[in-house]
């Protein structure tokens, strides 16, 4: 499987369109609570915005997007809550894979997996060998994951590779294993609901990432509040360490 290179060691190229999105989705609870209705109706509303992104996705050429589902954190929560929310991963995978299928997307799910129990494996399992080969979209469900974990997987999955080495490990050795190092660095990073953080997501991906926060929930976030988000993106420099002189030089 291909690599990707880090955006601190080489310039990547800058697309008009984000090429890799990445959207912490948060509000549920609070679009929920405005309108007096349980939380899992946000969560349920908020399941209905993916399905509006994805296709906006499309729609848009966005090859990669990758969503914040659920950290490793958030198992704090709720323990009835956890269940439902789990119980929506789980009809997710049963009833909507195969349309996902037919519009061309992959599924990749990153994070955990050992605590999800056996049924949920085997369909996030299933759900990506259904799904491998296709190239409209990859769409990346990050699903008991935080940044420090995969940092720290990432590490001991290359000392289990290279248990006699002599070397110290590089940067590029740690990029092989983490969870995307096969896939571009994110672009421009989403957080909706008025929080400004990141929340233990992507901590190594996001380090050249144009960060856009909006107090839109979740549950509302359509195609025009994506837009706005690119619309913003469009407006940033990107220099990755260099002065705008030179990025006004080289046409970037």
């Amino acid at each position: 499987m291909a690599r990707e290179k880090s955006s601190t060691q080489v310039i990547p190229d800058v697309a008009t369109i984000p090429q890799h999105i990445a959207i912490i989705m948060d509000g549920n609870g609070r679009w929920a609570r405005q309108r007096l209705l349980p939380r899992i109706a946000g969560h349920r509303k908020g399941s209905e915005a993916v399905r509006t992104l994805v296709e906006s996705g499309l729609q848009c050429g966005i090859p990669y997007l990758t969503l914040f589902a659920f950290s490793s954190e958030n198992w704090r929560r709720p323990a009835d809550e956890v269940s439902l929310l789990m119980q929506l991963f789980m009809h997710m995978l049963e009833k909507e894979v195969q349309q996902l299928h037919e519009a061309g997307v992959r599924l990749r799910v990153i994070g955990d997996r050992s605590p999800l129990g056996n049924k949920l494996q085997v369909l996030i399992e299933e759900a990506e060998r259904l799904t491998l080969a296709n190239q409209a979209l990859t769409l990346t469900l990050a699903v008991n994951y935080g940044g420090r974990w995969d940092i720290l997987q990432a590490v001991n999955a290359w000392n289990k590779a290279h248990p006699t080495s002599a070397h110290p490990m590089t940067e590029a050795d740690l990029q092989t294993h983490l969870c995307l190092g096969d896939l571009p660095e994110p672009d421009l990073f989403i957080r909706t609901g008025g929080e400004q953080r990141i929340s233990n997501f992507l901590l190594w991906q996001l380090a050249y990432t144009e960060f856009y926060f909006t107090e839109t929930l979740w549950p509302d976030f359509d195609r025009v509040a994506l837009d706005q988000a690119i619309h913003s993106y469009q407006s940033r420099e990107r220099r990755f360490g260099r002065t705008s002189e030179q990025c006004s030089a080289l046409g970037s």
